[in-house]
């Protein structure tokens, strides 16, 4: 326990913490945190142009890093500007903390109508997150802040928040910095490994299905070796992709909801599920068959059981769950054809995508995945090149190298690949539609400013091509509402202090893509859309050639 100011106590928690980066803007009720990192050292700072641009900077650092992502905004208006990247977070299961400031404890909870009064912030904040705390004193903030952080950290993460008034920043007092040991994990009881052994053990059909908590828990090693072992299919959900390279025999990848592999999920004698939640999207809104019996390893007790009651629950850590599991195993082995017939119906499946979606996005869709390096990092946000082909189809190599919106919105793309390329330092490559990428346009000045390893490929329609095809099958052909006038993006981006260029073809778009990526910080590509062969299903634009 030592003398230090509020902000500085932030500070020396943060670092305990193994904070490296911070998101965020500078405010008039936050600057003394940001003074104390300025001055401490050791943590740079992130100026973003919008506070749900923080959130989602924070979100994505985390995804791609496997760390504490942090924002530090603003009350009031700040705070309430992120409350979209902490809705995000916490669908994604992600490891996020905004720090924001309050108006001085004087006039707090008096509604005098003091500058950025927020009331009723603490509550709000407590909406979407599972842990929210309010500072009352100066020597509180180490305790609070770690706290929040354990919480944020500990079985299935989910985002947390801290306020702190403005004067208790500036305080001196005596405060104490706990000391961090590693994040606790959820350990599994014995009973339960010994009763998911037996049943994985009497199994000649078992099918894998891998959910992000196998990153989330760094238990991809465990998973590939247990997958090995038993030749079995592994499945992911799409936050789950890179558990196994995609270009491994026994990689699914996110094709669990496709009718088609039904067969195989109905034959399956066990269903080992692991750190998913059974999103609806990943199992057409709970109608994929889970096998004869299902097994389900989560850290979160609240989610076995939500979706498809198991037959055997281990409340667990993914990693220790699989580690556990892999050592009471006897020698059981999927019998033969088995996961065979599993790649032929894969390879069948992956082959029907690239017809429907036609010769120019396959062949865009191509040369993106081979100009990335294999550990790049490819972000989606949601727009139809995502949902047709960069959510299912192109290859994710490694885990943490694969992120999109998990809530679905629009518009956190841009941020969350700007977080996962400051984060990682790695070459990054962004699908975002043009309707989406208007949401977080200011960002690019973010990326320019901290030259960014991004490559933003705006799949431009000039519109919510989504919406588009929705309201046409839905209203007897009428739109309404999903038409944009788009800037010229490649000027905005130059503008910006950044460099970019249009696309209008395939092979423009290979050339273009391997400009970006052997370029020294962030590179635009406005890809025109109406020039290339339209895709089919979802979203088709109208032509305008």
């Amino acid at each position: 326990m030592r003398e230090m100011t509020g902000g500085e106590a932030v500070y020396e928690t943060l670092r305990a913490l193994g904070v490296e980066h911070v998101f965020g803007i500078v405010s008039v009720h936050n600057i003394p945190i940001y003074d104390a990192i300025e001055r401490g050292g050791g943590i740079k700072t992130i100026g973003v142009r919008h506070e749900q641009g923080a959130l989602h900077m924070a979100d994505g650092y985390s995804r791609a890093t496997g760390k504490l992502g942090v924002a530090i905004t603003s009350t009031g208006p700040g705070a309430t500007n992120g409350m979209t990247g902490l809705f995000e977070a916490g669908f994604a299961s992600s490891k996020v903390m905004m720090i924001t400031g309050q108006i001085e404890s004087q006039y707090y909870g008096k509604g005098k109508g003091f500058l950025h009064e927020a009331e009723n912030q603490l509550p709000m904040l407590r909406t979407v997150t599972r842990m929210a705390e309010s500072v009352r004193r100066p020597e509180e903030i180490g305790e609070v802040v770690t706290r929040v952080a354990t919480d944020i950290s500990t079985g299935r993460p989910q985002p947390g928040a801290v306020e702190i008034p403005v004067d208790l920043q500036y305080a001196r007092a005596n405060i104490d910095i706990p000391h961090v040991e590693a994040m606790p994990r959820i350990q599994p009881t014995a009973d339960a490994i010994v009763q998911a052994a037996q049943a994985l053990n009497s199994s000649k059909k078992t099918v894998i299905v891998a959910g992000g908590g196998v990153i989330t828990a760094e238990a991809t090693q465990e998973l590939r070796q247990l997958a090995e072992r038993l030749d079995a299919p592994v499945f992911t959900s799409t936050n789950g992709r890179g558990v196994i390279p995609e270009d491994h025999r026994l990689a699914m990848g996110p094709l669990l909801n496709m009718p088609a592999f039904d067969e195989v999920l109905a034959d399956a004698e066990v269903v080992l599920a692991v750190g998913t939640r059974f999103q609806g999207g990943s199992t057409r809104n709970w109608t994929s068959p889970m096998g004869q019996k299902l097994v389900h390893i989560d850290a979160d007790p609240g989610v076995i059981g939500r979706n498809y009651r198991p037959d055997v629950a281990v409340v667990s850590d993914a990693r220790l769950g699989l580690a556990g599991v892999i050592k009471a195993l006897e020698s059981p082995k999927n019998e033969a054809g088995f996961a065979d017939h599993a790649q032929e119906i894969r390879d069948e499946q992956r082959q029907g995508i690239r017809q429907q979606i036609g010769p120019d996005f396959e062949a865009i869709m191509d040369s993106m995945r081979a100009a990335l390096p294999r550990d790049g990092v490819i972000a989606r946000d949601a727009t139809v090149p995502a949902y047709l082909w960069g959510n299912r189809l192109i290859e994710v190599l490694e885990p943490r190298t694969s992120m999109h919106p998990t809530s679905a919105a629009i518009g956190p793309g841009l941020p969350l690949a700007l977080g996962a390329a400051i984060g990682s330092g790695k070459k990054t490559a962004l699908i975002q539609g043009d309707g989406g990428f208007m949401l977080n346009l200011s960002e690019l000045a973010t990326a320019a400013q901290y030259k960014a390893p991004v490559v933003i490929c705006v799949f431009n329609d000039r519109g919510y091509g989504v919406l588009r095809t929705i309201e046409a099958r839905t209203f007897d052909g009428r739109n309404f509402g999903v038409e944009l006038g788009t800037p010229d993006f490649v000027g905005v981006a130059k503008a910006m202090g950044m460099e970019g260029e249009g696309v209008g073809s395939a092979a423009e778009f290979d050339a273009a893509f391997k400009r970006g990526i052997d370029h020294d910080g962030p590179y635009l590509l406005d890809i025109d859309m109406t020039k290339l062969t339209p895709m089919g299903g979802l979203g088709s634009p109208p032509s305008r050639r």
